[in-house]
C-alpha cells in the first residue's frame, strides 16, 4: 500500500501560550515544538504498521517552513520511508488542505492518516477539507482499523459508543487514541533518517476562505474559596449561585 501520514508541528503541551502583534501571531518566543502527537503516535504507527504487515511504503507531509525540518526528521527516525514539505508559512485549515490534496491526488496514495486533531487549534478540519478535495471518504476518530486488500474496517469513536464502518481505498482517516502505540525512534532509526530523502515542493496556488484576524486567551480562572465541611448549606448556595453549576 501507499501510504501518506500528514504531520504538524505544535507548542509542547507544557508551553506558555501567548500572542503578539497586537494579539493576532502566537509568540513563539521560547517554545519548544513538538510533532503532533495524534499525528505521531497514532496515525504514524498505524500506517507504518500497515505497511511492515502488507508491504508497500509510508510517506509523510508536512506544509511549513525549513524550521521543520527537525520534526518531519523525527517521522523518518521513527520509520516512514520519506518525507516531503511543501514550502509555505500556513495560514489557515483550509490552505493546508490544499496542498496535501494536491500532493496526494498527484502521487496516487491508497490512503491518508492524520490525527484527529491538532493540539495546539483543536479544530478538527484539516481531514475532512482533505478528503472533499481529493473526492474521497472520510472516517474520523478512528480508534481501530485492519485492512483485508482494498478494503479497511474502521471502528471510530461516536457519542456515547463506538461503530464500525467499512471504506475501500482511497479514503482519509483520522486517527484517534487506541490506533495505535507510540513508538520511540531508536539509534538506527535516526542515523537512518538523515540518509532518507526529504522533498520540499512548492505550494499550489490555494484561496484562503477563512484566516484568524485575533487570538484571546481564556479568563483567568477566580481565587479559591474553602468553605467549612460542616456548612453544606453555603457550598450548595455558592455552587448555585455564583459558579452556576447545579
Amino acid at each position: 500500500m501507499k501510504l501518506l501520514v500528514c504531520v504538524s508541528k505544535t507548542p509542547e503541551t507544557t508551553a506558555k501560550i501567548a500572542f503578539t502583534d497586537g494579539d493576532t501571531q502566537f509568540d513563539a518566543t521560547g517554545v519548544q515544538f513538538i510533532m503532533n502527537p495524534y499525528d505521531e503516535w497514532y496515525a504514524l504507527v498505524r500506517a507504518l504498521e500497515l505497511k511492515e504487515a502488507q508491504g508497500g511504503s509510508v510517506t509523510v507531509i508536512n506544509v511549513g517552513p525549513a524550521s521543520n525540518d527537525t520534526i518531519i526528521r523525527k517521522a523518518l527516525a521513527i520509520g516512514a520511508d520519506e518525507a516531503v514539505r511543501v514550502d509555505a508559512e500556513p495560514s489557515s485549515s483550509m490552505f493546508v488542505a490544499q496542498q496535501i490534496a494536491a500532493y496526494a491526488k498527484k502521487e496516487g496514495f491508497d490512503a491518508v492518516f492524520l490525527g484527529k486533531e491538532t493540539i495546539d487549534y483543536n479544530g478538527s478540519e484539516v481531514g475532512a477539507m482533505v478528503a472533499e478535495l481529493m473526492e474521497a471518504p472520510f472516517v474520523s476518530y478512528a480508534s481501530h482499523m485492519e485492512m483485508d486488500g482494498d478494503t479497511a474496517t474502521i471502528t471510530r469513536d461516536i457519542e456515547g459508543g463506538s461503530e464500525t464502518v467499512e471504506v475501500k481505498a482511497p479514503f482519509v482517516l483520522s486517527a484517534a487514541k487506541g490506533l495505535a502505540e507510540q513508538r520511540i525512534a531508536n539509534m538506527r532509526g535516526i542515523m537512518m533518517a538523515k540518509r532518507k530523502p526529504l522533498k520540499v515542493e512548492a505550494p499550489v496556488e490555494a484561496d484562503d476562505l477563512a484566516v484568524a484576524v485575533h487570538y484571546e486567551l481564556p479568563p483567568k480562572k477566580g481565587d479559591v474559596k474553602l468553605i467549612d465541611p460542616e456548612d453544606m448549606d453555603e457550598l450548595v448556595r455558592l455552587l448555585h449561585e455564583e459558579a452556576k453549576a447545579i
